[in-house]
């Protein structure tokens, strides 16, 4: 710490800890005498203040990391503290307490109210995430930010990282339909859109200035790649109008936009642009806002005294328009608050902007002539309100000599400032009006520590001006005095002085000019033409702002033109230009619109949705307007203030409702109709469909969904490997499998935003049979009717089998079916090898079963579910095989085979009735209609739950391989 300028320091690691590491040091912008340190977060979070301009520190331990401060602009207390977990919190004690505002706020979106009536202090603007991800502008009082306190300036969302509080505005962006909406409130009241020309179609805005009450803007437009247009505002930031196309841009190393763009410090008004004119960037001057721009005049000679031969506008001075983001190094272009007519910048002349031949120019009077200083680039430092310039060369190697300027940049002197060569890696200069000191810092070597050399330039001066060392300097552009409506006279030193000026004194005197179409600009919708006027683009009806205008009010009708913001030009062509007010006439209803607030189509059931009725023509304060929501719900309003705010409405039940509305006056009326579909969330999908089926059999698929009743619904039907899906809005549908093997088929179900999908495999011979399995009753006392539980059955109750019978598994599908009691689903299929050969007859198949049943009989199928709990499998019943089509036309053999299938049944139910309750009997082939539907297992109570599924088949590669195990699939 140096309290002499940087002549002696005073070492301070004993007074903020020996083994403290620092990581950021903050100085209170309203009182430079408190000071915080950061310490390295990760070794501790702490905080280290100081109250004496960093003399002792006080040490306060945190308990969260902080990423950023931000200081009150008033009120030096007041600090805002953003932690690395996206946390925001207060203190109104410099640091020493703080308390949580609010969590999940966006990076760098969080603001203090600085409204220029001063009013509500500590107010903080925000932009917070909800808990279902959406981004939210927030405001509440800086220690009370409960939910019950919380403003939200704007109604419903915003889209992410858009928030930005800057003066009297407030900016939001939302995108609706793939397209950005911006949105502004001016002096905190409601927001309204911001309004650009018709066609402009923004991908990207960023705000640049809002001085003096109006919004200057880049806008990156639809056809625009590395470009942006500017844009200027009225008063409230809702009317745009162009003031210059095809602004070069680029990206900066974080990935932000940089645009070409420089505002002239000390000069309201006053920009330099860089505009690129078939692929080649000039840059240009305006000093109006942007209402005229103009090349930069090069200057007449060189270093060397040279003429320099360069004619406008083939010919002129381009600029580098970078500003610096490290304070301890200068950009491209510098000016100061308090030296107004001086601009330094680094570019070259010819007839486009080049990064080869780069030299150093300076103007002294606002940019209307330059001069060249130096042939390469150079760091400048203003001292002293400019009356010295202080000029380092940009270089990687070592030096020791710099450059200065008491005479604006007219003439340089070369002075030693260390003795030997210094890699530069900074200058500063002393904070305050009064100083002559600059601090250089850097290293002799690459392995050298830090050298800081302070250089004190009081002793060149020996006196402070006085009254006769100035003289009177006006500003103008290229000899037009009159700059925003008034004539401003500076005071200068005179160049042949040397004395030290001290403190800044500003303009000397300020004079307002006669207007003139030149403090006019072309108004929204109007467009300049060649012979200077404004007149309306074509997108644009001037009769349109009369649309919002009540019948028995009035409204200013514009003329065309409006004046400059912050122009201060009085009388001459001010009531001709000046827009007029009229009465507002009375129209019949015209464009009537009725649209969401959120702009969408679809609504949830149960809860609020706003509806906003627009009209392009006509009173809707003084209309009767009709809303019928299509659901045996109709609401009338006499008047506007009842629809302000939208009209609300809640559906209580899902569905397609034609929502009417109508406006009607005196003169005439309108109406507007919108489909809005009403949803609930879809939670569940389950594919319903049987296990096993025959070749060229009809079979039933559908989609049960849970909710039942959820809204309109698209289904997606993927078969196999079809690459073509079949789109239904039914939940059913039918198909035949033309060849055996094992199919998959996957259902989408589309409702709203949500898609979700339940996969399905079936079975496809050319006959099987089917045997229902019963179990002993001790074993419904372990069953949790999931689906893992019977998948895990399933597997156990086949292993069973195949060791009981000896039977290749691959002749069995079991699955264990939903509800109690427990019951299961046999199936015997034609298993045959992958060259086709061996397959199976119905003899075989009827042989199989035969060993099933006779095994099942004689409890040899049976499983230990746990330790001391054995569970025996029984045949409840076998299903006839669809071996033979039965119709008449078929030999009689295949019915005496289904007779004796039916004995077989009969004898069971005889010798079991008393035993076990036996479901009823499934008959898998080509029968009656009525049969169809038994192909799915019976529902037992349980199975009504919606989530539930169905029923559970076996994996299908259990069927073609015995070293997989068969999976239910639920």
């Amino acid at each position: 710490r140096s309290t002499d300028y940087g002549t002696t320091y005073e070492k301070l690691n004993d007074k903020v800890g020996l083994k403290t590491i620092l990581s950021y040091l903050y100085v209170c912008p309203t009182n430079k005498r408190k000071i915080m340190l950061l310490t390295d977060p990760e070794v501790e979070s702490s905080l280290l203040i100081s109250s004496d301009e960093g003399a002792t520190y006080q040490k306060y331990r945190l308990n969260f990391y902080i990423h950023s401060l931000l200081f009150h602009p008033k009120q030096e207390d007041w600090i805002l503290a953003y932690s690395q977990d996206q946390k925001l919190f207060s203190s109104v004690e410099f640091g020493r307490r703080w308390l949580l505002l609010h969590e999940g706020v966006a990076p760098n979106r969080f603001y203090w109210s600085m409204m220029g009536s001063g009013r509500e202090p500590d107010l903080v603007h925000l932009e917070a995430k909800t808990v279902d991800g959406h981004a939210q502008y927030i405001t509440c009082k800086m220690q009370n930010c409960s939910e019950a306190s919380r403003g939200k300036p704007f109604p419903g969302y915003i889209d992410h990282n858009s928030l930005i509080v800057q003066d009297d505005y407030v900016f939001v962006q939302l995108t609706t339909g793939g397209r950005p909406h911006y949105y502004v409130s001016y002096r905190r009241n409601a927001f309204a859109q911001m309004k650009l020309p018709k066609y402009s179609l923004p991908k990207d805005m960023h705000v640049i200035s809002t001085d003096e009450n109006q919004v200057f803007a880049a806008v990156q437009e639809w056809n625009q790649n590395d470009t942006y247009n500017l844009y200027i505002s009225d008063t409230r930031g809702v009317y745009f109008t162009l003031a210059l196309e095809n602004v070069k841009s680029s990206q900066g190393l974080e990935g932000n936009v940089m645009i070409d763009l420089y505002e002239v410090a000390g000069i309201k008004g006053m920009f330099l642009a860089n505009k690129k004119i078939d692929n080649q960037v000039k840059t240009f001057i305006t000093y109006n806002k942007g209402r005229d721009w103009s090349l930069l005049q090069a200057p007449d000679t060189d270093l060397r005294g040279n003429h320099i031969h360069c004619l406008l506008p083939y010919c002129s001075l381009h600029l580098h328009l970078k500003v610096s983001e490290n304070p301890y190094t200068s950009g491209n272009i510098a000016s100061r608050d308090t030296a107004p007519s001086i601009i330094v910048a680094s570019g070259n002349i010819g007839t486009e902007l080049s990064d080869n031949d780069i030299s150093m120019f300076v103007s002294s009077d606002a940019g209307n002539t330059w001069r060249q200083i130096f042939e390469e680039e150079h760091s400048v430092l203003y001292l002293d309100q400019g009356g010295v310039l202080v000029a380092m060369k940009h270089t990687s190697l070592p030096i020791r000599h710099l450059w200065l300027s008491f005479d604006e940049g007219k003439s340089w002197s070369k002075y030693s400032f260390t003795s030997l060569p210094l890699f530069v890696d900074g200058v500063l200069g002393e904070p305050g009006e009064e100083t002559l000191i600059m601090t250089v810092f850097g290293h002799f070597s690459h392995r050298s520590e830090w050298q800081l050399v302070k250089v004190d330039y009081k002793s060149i001066f020996d006196r402070r001006c006085a009254e006769e060392d100035y003289r009177p300097w006006q500003l103008h552009s290229q000899g037009e005095a009159c700059i925003m409506g008034a004539k401003r006279i500076y005071r200068k030193r005179k160049s042949e002085k040397k004395c030290m000026q001290g403190k800044y004194a500003g303009a000397m005197t300020s004079e307002p000019c006669v207007c003139t179409e030149a403090d006019f600009d072309c108004d929204y919708g109007y467009e300049r033409h060649s012979n200077g006027q404004c007149l309306p683009a074509f997108w644009y009806n001037p009769s349109s702002l009369s649309k919002d205008c009540s019948l028995g009010q009035s409204y200013l009708n514009s003329t065309g033109y409006r004046k400059v913001v912050s122009n201060n030009c009085t009388d001459g062509v001010r009531e001709r230009y000046t827009a007029k007010p009229q009465q507002c006439p009375g129209k019949a209803p015209q464009g009537l619109r009725i649209i969401t607030s959120d702009g969408k189509l679809t609504a949830e059931q149960g809860h609020n949705v706003t509806f906003l009725v627009q009209l392009e023509e006509g009173d809707l304060q003084r209309s009767l307007i009709q809303v019928d929501f299509g659901d045996g719900i109709a609401v009338s309003y006499a008047n506007l203030s009842s629809t302000e705010d939208g009209i609300r409405h809640i559906y209580q039940n899902v569905g397609i409702f034609r929502v009417t509305v109508l406006v009607e006056n005196s003169l005439g009326s309108d109406n507007a109709v919108l489909y809005l579909h009403v949803t609930c969330p879809l939670e569940h999908v389950h594919l319903s469909l049987p296990f096993v089926t025959t070749k060229n059999k009809e079979v039933n698929a559908t989609a049960v969904l849970w909710p039942s009743q959820v809204g309109t619904l698209t289904y997606v039907w993927w078969f196999g490997n079809n690459t073509e899906p079949l789109i239904t809005l039914e939940g059913s549908i039918t198909f035949t499998f033309s060849v055996e093997g094992m199919n998959t088929i996957t259902v989408q179900v589309s409702a709203g935003n949500t898609i979700l999908q339940d996969t399905k495999t079936i079975a496809v011979y050319e006959q099987f049979q089917s045997l229902r399995l019963s179990f002993s009753p001790n074993l419904d006392d372990y069953n949790p009717d999931i689906p893992e539980w019977r998948r895990d059955i399933s597997r156990v109750v086949k292993r069973a089998l195949v060791e009981a019978t000896g039977i290749s598994s691959k002749h069995i599908l079991v699955a264990v079916l939903p509800g109690l009691p427990t019951s299961a689903e046999l199936f015997i299929l034609p298993y045959q090898d992958a060259a086709g050969e061996n397959k199976r007859t119905a003899a075989d198949l009827e042989q199989i079963s035969e060993t099933l049943i006779q095994k099942l009989n004689q409890n040899l199928v049976h499983f230990e579910l746990k330790p001391g709990v054995q569970i025996l499998v029984h045949a409840a019943h076998l299903t006839a095989a669809p071996l033979v089509d039965l119709t008449p036309s078929h030999s009689g053999s295949a019915m005496l085979m289904l007779l004796s299938v039916v004995f077989v049944g009969l004898a069971v139910f005889v010798i079991y009735k008393f035993k076990r309750k036996i479901p009823g009997l499934n008959i898998y082939a080509q029968m009656q209609n009525e049969k169809d539907q038994e192909m799915v297992s019976p529902v037992s109570q349980r199975e009504s739950i919606p989530n539930v599924p169905q029923s559970e088949l076996m994996s299908p590669e259990q069927l073609v391989d015995e070293k997989l195990e068969v999976q239910p699939i639920g």
